[in-house]
């Protein structure tokens, strides 16, 4: 006779333990446009779309932001803006 199936129980779908087995401190992300309601998203305003573009020139995910879906769709709106206006880079410069 086999035994059932127990399955192991999860830490949930975070695991904030670091190398070691160490507990970590995760920070909460929050969406800094709704935070600061005066902060607008603006293809003109290069220096805060390049807070949201890697170096290698893509656009940085959700994930990682922590902006919500509203301003995340607008942000990416506005980095097309100013990449066809040749604002901000589509690429990083090829380097040899």
């Amino acid at each position: 006779m086999s035994t059932p199936y127990k399955p192991r129980p999860s830490s949930g779908p975070r695991d904030d333990r670091g190398p070691g087995g160490k507990r970590r401190y995760v920070r909460k992300k929050f969406c800094r446009f709704c935070a600061e309601k005066e902060l607008q998203i603006d293809y003109k305003n290069a220096y805060m779309i390049k807070q949201f573009v890697s170096e290698r020139g893509k656009i940085v995910p959700r994930r990682i932001t922590g902006n919500c879906a509203k301003h995340q769709r607008k942000l990416t709106m506005e980095i097309k803006k100013a990449r066809v206006v040749a604002l901000i880079p589509f690429t990083a410069t090829q380097v040899r």
